[in-house]
């Protein structure tokens, strides 16, 4: 056999016993765990800034101020003026000064662009002592009262996917923009094309 021929076979050779135990390894059991329903995996969601993966649900004001008082007030104070927790209003006009003894004020009214990131962030980690235990709907009313107290949308304000996505924060253009290419893509051209992060109805 010559030289090449040798080598060839090698790396056949070598090129199934890859594939054996690529094979042998998916098909590996440990013995624990359990493979997730459907209803679990519907618990999980992104959403993202254009509101795509916003769930459905819907909240207004009036009740979002029973919610936070009930819910929120303990550690982000009556007023949102911050306490245990942080502050969540005011600092508009504070992130860029030429006064060194005034620093910063960051608030979600001052310092985030989006307004979808409240509710993925409350939904995700609020209250402090139990997460995730807020309905949609009760999310929607606490994302909009904060807003209204901000000042940024109306005291009337009944916040759902669509009306949220459309809300332009403060500091919506306060941030440097990404160049890169890959930057929020179009949803086709993403593995995110599940109904979980599907751009919110119209």
């Amino acid at each position: 056999m010559s030289t090449n021929t040798e080598r060839v076979l090698r790396v056949v050779v070598a090129a199934l016993l890859c594939a054996a135990s690529a094979v042998c390894a998916q098909s590996t059991r440990y013995g624990f765990g359990s493979t997730p329903s459907q209803s679990e995996l519907d618990q999980f969601f992104a959403v993202m800034p254009d509101g795509r993966g916003l769930p459905p649900g819907s909240g207004s004001v009036e009740q979002g101020k029973a919610i936070y008082t009930a819910q929120c007030a303990a550690c982000h104070g009556a007023e949102l003026q911050g306490g245990l927790g942080d502050r969540l209003i005011g600092g508009r006009g504070t992130l860029v000064n030429d006064d060194p003894t005034k620093g910063p004020v960051k608030t979600i009214e001052s310092y985030w662009p989006y307004a979808t990131t409240i509710f993925d962030y409350v939904k995700r980690t609020m209250p402090f002592n139990a997460p995730d235990s807020l309905s949609n709907d009760q999310v929607y009313a606490v994302t909009a009262y904060i807003l209204s107290e901000a000042k940024i949308v109306p005291p009337d304000t009944m916040l759902d996917a669509v009306s949220l996505a459309a809300v332009k924060m403060p500091n919506r253009d306060g941030f440097i923009p990404d160049p890169r290419p890959e930057k929020f893509p179009p949803v086709a051209k993403t593995p995110h094309q599940s109904l979980m992060i599907a751009p919110p109805p119209k």
